[in-house]
């Protein structure tokens, strides 16, 4: 990496974010923090993305760094050849002396869920956990999955429904099932639900509303450029956004939808 005394070092940017969210906040699973490059290392440009795919990796200027949300290491590297999803852009990194940081449970607890729950989807939090946010609404079950599609921007949504009209939500961004025994509501919001997690719900009297992984993540870009404004402005960089596409898509008669 260019190392000119007169070039932003990741150290200070880095230290920077722990100071808004300490990466020491993540989950014991989790892997945030610098994934490639040095803290000494400097860099020309800055980029934001929820995730990296080969396309964006492919498209970013050489010497520079990426703030992610999502990890691209979640666990110990045994082999790099090149035929994973890591691997193969780690090689583009590498290649492209490309840094990365990811933000990923540390800025879910302190920033993302409350950011979307609030700016996002307009509701007030009662109060928030690590990462459940509780929400008291007065909605009758199909008027929130229309608030929630109009917020999202989601033309299709999967539910379970066990009451017709909603006080109480519960609302965790990203993937969240596994915190179930946690919610306290009548209906539960978040993502990745899968068939036996419906099946548990429904026998429980809990209503659940899919609002997908990352649908309800990607508005990540958006805050950390909020976080990033008076930084920025001080160092005189300027963060460039950039979209990694969602790996799904969404068959409905007559049209896809992305």
């Amino acid at each position: 990496m260019n190392n000119r005394s007169n070039v932003l070092k990741i150290k200070d940017i880095y230290e920077f974010l722990n100071s808004i969210s300490p990466f020491e906040l993540q989950e014991k699973w989790d892997n945030s923090g610098l994934l490639v490059g040095n803290m000494s290392d400097s860099f020309e440009s800055l980029y934001l993305s929820m995730d990296l795919d080969l396309d964006l990796v492919k498209n970013l200027k050489p010497n520079s760094l990426v703030i992610t949300h999502h990890p691209l290491i979640f666990s110990g590297l045994k082999r790099v050849n090149y035929d994973t999803y890591s691997t193969k852009i780690l090689k583009e990194l590498i290649k492209k002396d490309i840094a990365l940081i990811s933000m990923h449970t540390n800025i879910d607890k302190t920033h993302l869920n409350r950011f979307v729950v609030e700016k996002i989807l307009n509701f007030k939090i009662e109060n928030q956990n690590e990462f459940i946010a509780n929400v008291k609404i007065d909605m009758s079950f199909t008027d929130l999955l229309k608030h929630l599609s109009k917020k999202l921007n989601l033309k299709n949504i999967k539910f379970v429904k066990t009451k017709d009209y909603i006080k109480t939500l519960a609302i965790c961004t990203g993937s969240a099932m596994s915190l179930i025994d946690e919610v306290q509501a009548d209906c539960f919001i978040t993502g990745d639900i899968k068939y036996h997690d419906a099946m548990e719900a429904k026998a429980r009297g809990l209503s659940l509303i899919d609002i997908r992984h990352y649908e309800s993540e990607n508005h990540f870009n958006i805050l950390l450029e909020e976080l990033l404004e008076e930084y920025l402005k001080k160092n005189k960089l300027k963060a460039i956004i950039t979209a990694s596409k969602n790996p799904f898509e969404f068959f409905i008669e007559g049209e896809t939808v992305e």
